[in-house]
This record gives structure tokens, sequence and C-alpha cells, in this order.
């Protein structure tokens, strides 16, 4: 991955941050604690979790101590270290979380272009470069802005930057396999999907006997777990393409219950 590369991702991680941001900027003490989807979690939980996870990724890369004891507490409760850490910083008055929110996606940004070329951050996961990190908070911000908005009522506009999301939930098929205690396929998949504005993204060679097709933003739904399959427009071809669609995920960490049906 290049240096553009990188800038262009935060780049598109920082408008997704602001347009959450402009959401709950304006709350007041309830609206802060509106439930979301997310069993547990209101508005408050949802930006605590942000802040937690993008100030855990600039100790990984600035603070070797401080990313040490994180992966101790995480290795201690593997199951329950999020929603702690959540539920710690949700005790925060919101002004208070917001400004801290805010300062932690300036300096994950500064910290992610200040790493040298080719540098492997650690992470929960396998060690990934800036450019995947960058993606990879890209990914949870827009996960969990569906969640605010959907708790709001109010309707996100769907947009190109979903890309990342979608790159993201390709990348992690084998991953998605093997924490659900599956046997990771052994042939590539093909995936075909088109962005709302109408671009086409495709990975894998053109012929697979394992396919995946249909509107981007839907993929992204179902690898962060924010709709059913049954609620979205995908199709798949052969079997082990199907398999996937019930259990990929784009994140790290358990696989959660996922979201229940809309559709009747």
């Amino acid at each position: 991955m290049t240096g553009t590369a990188l800038t262009a991702v935060l780049a598109d991680l920082e408008a997704e941050s602001a347009q959450l941001d402009a959401l709950v900027a304006p709350l007041d003490h309830h609206g802060w604690h509106t439930d979301t989807p997310a069993e547990g979690w209101d508005v408050k939980h949802q930006v605590a979790h942000l802040t937690w996870t993008d100030e855990v990724a600039v100790a990984a890369m600035t603070d070797k101590k401080a990313w040490d004891a994180v992966v101790v507490e995480a290795l201690e409760d593997p199951d329950g270290f999020v929603d702690k850490e959540a539920n710690r910083a949700a005790r925060l008055p919101h002004r208070v979380l917001l400004a801290r929110w805010r300062a932690a996606r300036a300096e994950l940004a500064a910290s992610l272009l200040a790493q040298p070329e080719g540098t492997k951050i650690s992470w929960f996961g396998p060690p990934m470069s800036a450019t995947s990190m960058a993606t990879a908070r890209f990914m949870e911000t827009w996960a969990h802005a569906r969640d605010v908005a959907e708790a709001l009522g109010v309707q996100l506009p769907q947009d190109d930057r979903v890309r990342h999301v979608a790159h993201l939930g390709v990348r992690t098929r084998d991953f998605s396999f093997a924490n659900a205690g599956r046997d990771t396929p052994t042939e590539q998949f093909r995936v075909e999907l088109v962005l709302p504005s109408g671009e086409p993204l495709a990975w894998g060679p053109e012929g697979a006997a394992q396919k995946v097709t249909g509107p981007a933003h839907d993929f992204a739904l179902l690898v962060t777990q924010r709709a059913h399959r049954a609620d979205t427009a995908l199709h798949a071809t052969g079997p082990d393409a199907d398999d996937w669609l019930d259990l990929a995920q784009a994140f790290a960490g358990p696989s959660g219950n996922g979201r229940e049906p809309k559709r009747a």
C-alpha cells in the first residue's frame, strides 16, 4: 500500500467520523442514552467504543507498555472486555466523551501517517499495515454510525466510501470461516459488487465456481452484521459462497448474534 492510499482512506475515515459527529453533537442527555440495535448499548456506548478503540490503536503504535496491558486484559476476558471498556468510557459526561473522541481521531490519523513504510502494527488479529489499520477503523466507524442512525431514526446516505468496508469484508473471508470453527475453502471466490454510484467492484478470478454478487452497501451491512442476509440483495453461487454469507464478519473477536431478519 502506498502513502497515497493511506491518505485516501484517512480522508474517508474523517468524513465518516464527521458525519457521525454531526449526528451526536446536538444530542441532549436523553438523546445520548437512546438505545441502539446493539444489545445493552446506547448512543453513548457506541461513541465510547469508537473512542476507546481509536485510543488503543494509537497505543499499539506509540506505547508498547500500554498496548501490552490491553492485550493482557483482553486475554483474561475475551468475551467481556469490549463491553467493559465501553461501559467505562460511557460513564463520562457526553461533552467530555465527545471531546475525547475528537482528540483520539486526530491522534490516530497523525500516528498512522507517522508510521514508516512497511511497518506492521500490532492488533487483536494479525499485525497490519497503516493503510489496513485505517481501513479497519473506517469499517468500525461506518458500522457503529449505522447503529446510531437507526437508533435516532435517521437514514444515512449511501456513498462510495463503503468500498473500504467491502474490501475488508472480502479480505476477511478466511477469518470468518476460521472464527466459526469451519474449514477454510481452498478455492478462490469471485466477488462482484456495485457501489451506490453504479461503479463495479470485483475480486477473484472470473469464472470461479464460488461467487457472490450484489450491492456493495448490502455486502457491507452483512459483513459488519448490521443486516440479516435475508434483508439484502446479495446472491451466492456455490455451496461455499453460500455458507460464507451466513457467517461473514469483517471485525475481530466473537461473531455475536447478528441481526434478526426484518422481512416477514
